[in-house]
């Protein structure tokens, strides 16, 4: 979550694969929430998945405090509960991923590509292998 641009990922019903749905303007904190609050009406998801910019020395700096502060005002308005994940090199990899796909690499492109790593990454952990012998 930036200051200028939200990238928000779904995944499919099952859990098992994220894709990149939309790009956010990052407004004031009262149309940010509206903005939001209407993806959550129109999609109904279970919960939240907020990358968190943790710094390259795994502390939490500023921006992750921003981050934290309004994800809080997120949940309480929303009623949904949230769940943080470490966002580090969620760009490169989405970059990385759509360079090789052949996609255009655009920045603002970037923040629901990287929305959808982050997303796969929580999904990957959280789902067991479903076909292990």
């Amino acid at each position: 979550m930036g200051d200028k641009w939200i990238g928000a990922a779904l995944s499919d019903p099952l859990r098992i694969l994220a894709y990149p749905l939309v790009i956010l303007r990052r407004d004031d904190d009262t149309k940010t929430l509206e903005n939001i609050e209407s993806l959550v009406k129109t999609h109904q998801p279970d919960l939240l998945i907020i990358g968190l910019p943790i710094s390259l020395n795994g502390t939490i700096g500023p921006q992750a405090e921003k981050v934290k502060s309004f994800s809080e005002l997120l949940s309480r308005h929303l009623n949904i509960e949230i769940i943080y994940r470490d966002e580090r090199f969620s760009t490169d990899e989405a970059r990385r991923k759509m360079n090789d796909s052949g996609k255009n690499n655009k920045t603002v492109r970037d923040d629901a590509a990287a929305a959808a790593v982050i997303l796969q990454d929580y999904l990957d952990e959280t789902n067991p292998p479903c076909c292990q012998p």
